[in-house]
Formats: C-alpha cells, sequence, structure tokens
C-alpha cells in the first residue's frame, strides 16, 4: 500500500484538489494543541513534527500521539485506549489509528466527521484528518470539564442546545395567528387590470 506510484489524469486531478484543502495555518494551530494536551499525561512529551503535510502525516501516522491525544481528554483510570506502543509494522499503526478513531466517535464526534484510516496512514486525505482533530478540540473546549489544555479560541465553538418550553396557551396563542410567509390578500385590488385576449395599446 504505502508503495503505491504516483496517480495520473483524473485520479492526480482528485488528488490534487484534496491536497489543496489542506490548511497550513490550521496545521499549526493542531500541533500546538496536541503538544499541549499530550504534555501533562504522565508519559514522555511529545516530539514536535517536521512543518508541513508530510511532516504532519508522519508525526500522526503510526497512531501513538492520536491515541495519548484521546486517552488526555480522559479521567485518569478511564483512558479509551489501553496500550500504546510505537511500531514499525503497517498493521499495528492502523491498528492504533482505528482505536483512535473509535474513541473519537464514542467521545463525541459525528460519525461523518471522521477521517478513515487509509486517510492519514497513505496521506490521501490530510485535511479530512485535520478537519477530524478540529472537530475534536471544538468538542473538548464545549465538553468543559476540566480536561482540555491549551487556548479555547484555537477552536470554533460549538453550538450548544437552546431548548424553549412553551405552555398550552402559548402554543394554542400561535395556532391562530397567520403568519405572512403565507401570504396576505390586503390591499389587493383588480385596477389596472385588462380583460383576457385584449390587445396591448400602444401609444
Amino acid at each position: 500500500m504505502a508503495n503505491r506510484g504516483p496517480s495520473y489524469g483524473l485520479s492526480r486531478e482528485v488528488q490534487q484538489k484534496i491536497d489543496r484543502q489542506y490548511d497550513p495555518e490550521l496545521e499549526q494551530v493542531l500541533v500546538r494543541w496536541i503538544l499541549a494536551q499530550c504534555g501533562g499525561d504522565g508519559g514522555s512529551a511529545v516530539a514536535q513534527p517536521a512543518p508541513g503535510r508530510d511532516g504532519f502525516q508522519q508525526w500522526l501516522k503510526d497512531g501513538t500521539v492520536l491515541c495519548r491525544l484521546i486517552n488526555s481528554l480522559h479521567p485518569r483510570g478511564q483512558a479509551p485506549v489501553a496500550k500504546i506502543q510505537a511500531s514499525a509494522m503497517a498493521f499495528k499503526q492502523m491498528e492504533q489509528i482505528s482505536q483512535f478513531l473509535q474513541a473519537a466517535e464514542r467521545y463525541g464526534i459525528v460519525a461523518t466527521d471522521i477521517f478513515q484510516t487509509v486517510d492519514l496512514w497513505e496521506g490521501k486525505n490530510m485535511a479530512c484528518v485535520q478537519r477530524t482533530l478540529m472537530n475534536l478540540g471544538s468538542l473538548a473546549v464545549a465538553k468543559g470539564d476540566g480536561l482540555f489544555v491549551g487556548d479555547p479560541n484555537w477552536f470554533p465553538k460549538k453550538s450548544q442546545e437552546n431548548r424553549r418550553v412553551f405552555s398550552e396557551d402559548k402554543l394554542k396563542e400561535g395556532q391562530s395567528v397567520i403568519g405572512l410567509q403565507m401570504g396576505t390578500n390586503r390591499g389587493a385590488t383588480q385596477a389596472g387590470m385588462t380583460g383576457y385576449g385584449m390587445p396591448r395599446q400602444i401609444l
């Protein structure tokens, strides 16, 4: 899989379009957050990645950084990924990425917002990886459980539910009102209308 040759024609155009969606500024924000978030989880500090899309991909590729990240968003003793170990074996790396993705979904990330294992491992869609991590950061800020480390302004705020409760009287009152979006015939007249079929007068 990793030794796949370059793509040509339409495949190449599609890949170039995907690559253009990658955001270098978002990469810097995500790196700062991951370094801050994983700095105090009791393990050794996470190393700084090489700048750029390829450096970011290599940094996350084996899944250890991602697993440490998701574990740091849970209280001690409740870490979703029990065993994290660096491995050069492809299937081990992909297994750890999958463990992160499953834990992220349980954490509250919508399934449609989660990247596929090959998007990261093969570097096919790093923009999608960025979106998943951005959603994870936003959700961690929104939970407000004190486990988020870093600047909350790094991520867009998640919308909060604003439930409204109306009394029965208020609901009945609303049924008798005809909204203007339904249309109105107030002020409508037939002034200026001519009968159908009559010739247009040109003066």
